[in-house]
């Protein structure tokens, strides 16, 4: 009732607004309009309105949005019968069209989502049989061993629990291989996840040949087990101790209930955060769609399966016959499908585990190609908006999740459209610059405002077009490619556990600098025509900011390809816990202070340990939060710095048993709160104002580094064509 009308009042306060979009005005009402509704909205969010009062303040914004969209359909698009003018100037309506029917849905979606829900833990009555699926295809065995650890040990009667590790590696198609490396490869792997499996009581299982990706393994998991749930976690996807706790008893609640979906959280940078240094400060990128259009999509009943980190089930799988796999997108597809037989979702927002992004920027494009292929195959092949079964906002939740990975083409548009005018002449947008800074200008301020509201502590100012950014230009040739071949596009698996050890470029950084020179040319031009062609300055001034603010971007993109040197794959996290450090025979009182997926830094509380100790054997005794007794993990001291009455020690782990890895799960990952904690340091809204100076600062730094990295980069081409010629000449 309460989220009827709201939408109800967020609908009548839009229409009463539309009354006053079509009037025709001089430019000066215009100008005077856009500046108090931006003024409204700009008090509303100073004063914290919530509620009817945000709802208020995102109709005056559509207002704006729909004033514009009025204005640039009736008013500025070229000619028909100057085709030079009027082919480009329809691309970039169309793109700008699209922007707004993605922002339309986004308000439709966001504008008041569901609250986070309460934890169920304490709840829960029946505890039924949960199959856990890990399904692996090239990870190592360490990587394995922690999330298959943390899966055994979690908070469940260990009668109804039963773990899998589902291995495409080491498939019989793959022992069998005609090439030998390969064949070898496997049946190595194969005896050794069996080996590691058996060591932590986890049944193995592995299939004849490897069909249909991640979703025929699961299929086949599915074969093999009985369990009424199904729990399913990527190979670096390590749950905390209370995952089921804070799951299982959803289904409980609503036998409709097909799946239970919990955040993605990663303990280690994107290339972006890595790169431009914001892991610690600014929320991570998936954290808008996990922490706000996830509660947005599940007050529609239309949150969807992320292929992790769920519970699904087994009835509503078998209704289906299982995972869908027409796509290379399982997850979004197979809740698509059970959406549309009328089956429920839920969505948890708590982060219940910890896994592992791509650290490369390729791994990352790599990674998003194939999100943006499945979406697309979806759209070709299941098309949301059609699709029977489903609820209308469902329609609509689903053709915004797919519509979302056609940004590549509006996105080249916009950045390439001002050098049509500016290297070609072309008058793609009719208006001048007084039209501009009253209809476009308070347009894309008012857009940058209601982003501010539906996701300001989520996303920082400028972050999402600088995330598009480096997508497009790699993202744009995978999306006109599954286009065209729909069927085409291949399941791939997302490199884990990546480093990189030494400063460098990316290997796919190249068209970034060619956009970035070409974009200073385009600056040199503004400058010139501003000077040479007085009698159209205004037009040239707004097409040369348009250029600038590309010209911000790209150089901010320079940062984001210049992949700065790292030793470790993860960060480190606080954890203060209580232990006993032994070497040599004798043992200290100490605290573990931080660990990582590869070791631990403790403080020991002495302050003449021997230094001695450096490269030596150790063992850490604690007391795991699975049981009473004190636990002991082997490790070896890497290095010691003492401090005051103590010495920090760093140590790397040095598991000598597959039992060792349940110490180093319970260390890195049973604690959830910890994530939440991380989380909730980093949500914080800079505003508007504050968040963009923030990024010019951070963009015009980046830029610089980029530029280091490049000149740097040429060197040893440089060394190696005067060593050649040196050669050639003797």
């Amino acid at each position: 009732m309460r989220k009827a009308r709201s939408v109800v009042i967020w609908a009548v306060v839009s229409l009463c607004m539309i009354v006053l979009i079509t009037l025709p005005v001089n430019l000066q009402t215009q100008l005077i309009t856009s500046i108090t509704v931006v003024t409204v909205m700009a008090l509303i969010k100073v004063l914290k309105g919530e509620g009817t009062w945000r709802l208020v303040a995102l109709a005056f914004g559509t207002s704006i949005v729909l004033r514009y969209v009025y204005w640039r359909t009736t008013n500025t698009l070229p000619p028909l019968n100057q085709l030079g003018n009027f082919i480009p100037g329809l691309l970039l309506y169309l793109a700008e069209m699209y922007s707004v029917a993605m922002l339309a849905l986004s308000l439709f979606i966001v504008a008041t989502p569901l609250p986070s829900r309460p934890s169920r833990a304490a709840k829960n009555e029946r505890f039924p049989h949960v199959d856990v699926f890990v399904p692996s295809y090239n990870e190592d065995a360490g990587l394995l061993g922690n999330t298959l650890a943390a899966a055994k040990a979690m908070d469940y009667p260990a009668e109804k629990l039963h773990v899998w590790l589902l291995d495409d590696g080491g498939t019989l198609q793959k022992r069998n291989s005609g090439k030998l490396l390969e064949a070898q490869a496997a049946a190595a792997r194969h005896i050794e996840l069996k080996q590691l499996c058996e060591d932590l009581d986890v049944s193995y299982l592995t299939r004849d040949r490897n069909e249909h990706a991640k979703a025929g393994n699961l299929n086949n998991g599915m074969k093999h087990s009985t369990g009424e749930l199904i729990a399913v976690f990527d190979a670096d996807h390590a749950p905390a101790r209370d995952f089921e706790m804070e799951t299982v008893g959803y289904f409980e609640d609503d036998p409709k209930s097909s799946f239970v979906q919990t955040p993605h959280f990663f303990i280690n940078p994107d290339p972006l955060e890595r790169n431009l240094r914001t892991f610690d400060k600014m929320p991570s990128e998936n954290e808008m769609f996990y922490g706000i259009i996830q509660r947005g999509l599940d007050k529609w009943n239309a949150a969807f399966f992320c292929g992790s980190a769920a519970v699904l089930s087994r009835r509503a799988l078998e209704s289906q016959n299982g995972f869908s796999g027409i796509s290379i997108t399982e997850d979004c597809e197979t809740a698509l499908a059970l959406h549309g037989s009328g089956w429920n979702s839920i969505y948890v927002d708590k982060p219940l585990i910890a896994g592992l992004q791509p650290a490369t920027f390729a791994s990352f494009i790599g990674q998003r190609s194939r999100w943006a292929q499945g979406m697309m195959q979806i759209l070709r092949f299941r098309f949301p908006l059609l699709k029977r079964g489903l609820t209308i906002p469902q329609r609509f939740c689903y053709m915004s999740s797919t519509l979302f990975w056609l940004f590549p083409f509006p996105r080249t548009i916009f950045l390439f459209a001002p050098l049509f005018y500016l290297f070609f002449d072309l008058e793609i947008f009719t208006a001048s610059g007084g039209e501009f800074l009253a209809y476009t200008l308070a347009y894309m301020l008012v857009n940058l405002m209601m982003q501010n509201y539906l996701y300001g502590s989520f996303r920082w100012p400028w972050i999402s077009e600088l995330y598009e950014y480096v997508q497009t230009v790699h993202l744009l040739p995978a999306v006109v490619s599954v286009m065209l071949n729909p069927r085409k596009p291949t399941f791939k698996v997302t490199a884990k556990d990546e480093s990189i050890a030494v400063s460098r470029l990316s290997e796919i950084s190249r068209p970034f600098f060619v956009i970035f020179a070409v974009q200073i040319v385009a600056l040199v031009i503004t400058i010139y025509k501003i000077y040479a062609e007085p009698y159209k300055a205004d037009v040239t001034l707004v097409v040369g900011g348009w250029n600038v603010i590309n010209l911000i971007m790209a150089g901010c993109a320079l940062g984001v390809v210049s992949e700065r040197g790292e030793r470790a794959s993860s960060r480190r996290v606080r954890v203060n816990r209580r232990c006993e450090f032994g070497a040599n025979g004798k043992w200290y009182t100490a605290s573990i202070e931080d660990v990582s997926v590869h070791g631990a830094r403790l403080h020991i509380f002495n302050k003449q340990l021997d230094e001695m100790l450096v490269g030596a054997v150790g063992e850490i005794r604690f007391r795991p939060y699975s049981g009473a007794d004190l636990e002991t993990l082997p490790l070896i001291v890497r290095n010691i710095e003492p401090s005051g009455d103590i010495s920090n020690v760093g140590c790397q782990y040095a598991p000598k048993s597959a039992l060792d890895h349940r110490l180093i799960a319970d260390l890195m990952f049973a604690n959830s709160d910890q994530w939440t904690q991380f989380q909730a340091s980093r949500r914080r809204n800079p505003g508007l104002i504050r968040g963009t100076i923030w990024f010019l600062g951070m963009s015009f730094y980046q830029t610089s580094r980029g530029l280091v990295y490049f000149f740097r980069s040429m060197r040893p081409e440089r060394e190696a064509q005067q060593q050649a010629a040196k050669v050639n000449a003797g």
